[in-house]
């Protein structure tokens, strides 16, 4: 938690960036700006993770309601299907034996996006902490709530390409959020909006 802290890193106090409690108030005003500009970030965060998240919510409940128990829909051929399986292990099907652990996973995760969305003050980092976000309370919910228990139920997987695993829009939205990560650390952003070279 202390290294992800870090890594987001805007200090809370002048204080503790070094900077004297006396300021001009050019920069009191330049302060001002800052906090909305970075409420618009999270704005931006939550907003993501909800539209991912009711994205996935409700093709999950359309799945469910349509197609399991029903033949695969195909798609484009016999290359891209849609095909209702239930996943007890983590993204792509990996795992089924430590269910309850990625359970607890996925909690860590959106517990710590949401403390530290307050020190996010980078655009591309809100969109990518947001997908990151919706998919995994997309996932998390069908660990709570599907069979075979609370912190153990069978996650709805439906797209199906041929010789890949079954995946679904919440495992999309945090792969497509982690190769956003990725990208943006090899160009040196950083989630509090500075850049930096190595």
């Amino acid at each position: 938690m202390a290294e992800a802290e870090r890594i987001i890193g805007t200090p809370d106090t002048p204080e503790a960036a070094g900077v004297e409690p006396e300021q001009s108030d050019e920069k009191a005003t330049d302060a001002g700006a800052e906090r909305p500009r970075g409420r618009r970030r999270i704005a931006v965060l939550f907003g993501v993770a909800a539209f991912a998240y009711v994205l996935d919510l409700v093709s999950k409940m359309i799945v469910v309601a349509k197609l399991e128990h029903h033949p695969p829909i195909e798609i484009i051929g016999d290359w891209l299907k849609f095909e209702a399986i239930r996943n007890a292990g983590a993204a792509f099907g990996f795992g089924e034996a430590f269910t309850v652990i990625f359970t607890v996973i996925a909690a860590a995760v959106i517990v710590v996006i949401a403390r530290l969305a307050r020190k996010l003050y980078s655009l591309p980092w809100a969109i990518a902490l947001g997908l990151l976000l919706g998919g995994a309370l997309g996932n998390l919910t069908d660990r709570i709530f599907r069979s075979p228990g609370v912190f153990e139920g069978a996650v709805v997987d439906f797209i199906a390409p041929k010789h890949f695993a079954v995946f679904n829009l919440a495992d999309t939205a945090i792969v497509c959020g982690g190769i956003l990560i990725v990208l943006l650390s090899f160009k040196g952003l950083d989630p509090d909006g500075t850049v930096h070279k190595d």
